[in-house]
């Protein structure tokens, strides 16, 4: 005979179920949102392009980098802007060079002008790329700008560049190297737990 739940367990049973049941279409919608502002290319004329650091192996820009430069890199051959801006600081390990000195000699071997390429070389979180790139557009007179970063890290970043007064218009990368069912959803799961932690403890 199969044991039943005291009636008056039952009502209390029922709202953990609705909250469960909530919590998932929750969780559910917000990946959603994320997927869609990842597939969208705001590219447009602007004063700068913002290109999130990345890992770098030394004097070279890791896969996931080099495919945000590259991404930079054509957005400013089309003349969408006039000025590309590199993020990144030094990683670990001892790194020799910082991931925006990376990029911009990257950008510079293949054929971009130096006096186009503007760095900053602290930050180490995405916040911090926006925070300084902010710092430098300010600096430079630059009102607007396309921010470049992979699909799934645009909401994040456009989420963070309205918080800090940066006009922005998102281009993610066309070669996302998070081709696998595997890495896009531990990338998205990622950025689902970043976008309830933004909501309690503020960015740094």
């Amino acid at each position: 005979m199969s044991r039943r739940a005291p009636r008056r367990q039952r009502p209390l049973l029922r709202w953990v179920l609705r909250l469960c049941v909530l919590a998932v279409l929750w969780l559910a919608g917000v990946a959603t949102w994320i997927h869609w502002v990842g597939e969208r290319d705001e590219a447009r004329p602007a004063d700068a392009i913002i290109v999130l650091g990345a890992a770098a192996y030394d004097a070279v820009p890791s896969p996931v980098f080099r495919a945000r430069i590259e991404h930079g890199l054509d957005l400013y051959r089309a003349g969408h802007a006039r000025v590309l801006l590199f993020t990144g600081g030094y990683g670990g390990g001892g790194a020799r060079f910082a991931e925006s000195q990376v990029a911009r000699r990257y950008a510079i071997r293949q054929g971009i002008p130096e006096e186009a390429i503007l760095i900053e070389s602290s930050s180490q979180t995405t916040y911090q790329n926006l925070f300084e790139a902010r710092t430098l557009m300010l600096e430079h007179g630059l009102r607007d700008a396309i921010v470049v970063s992979d699909p799934l890290h645009m909401a994040r970043a456009l989420r963070l560049c309205r918080q800090l007064g940066i006009r922005a218009y998102g281009s993610p990368t066309p070669r996302t190297r998070f081709r696998s069912f595997r890495t896009r959803w531990e990338f998205l799961a990622r950025e689902v737990y970043f976008f309830h932690r933004d909501l309690v403890v503020p960015p740094q």
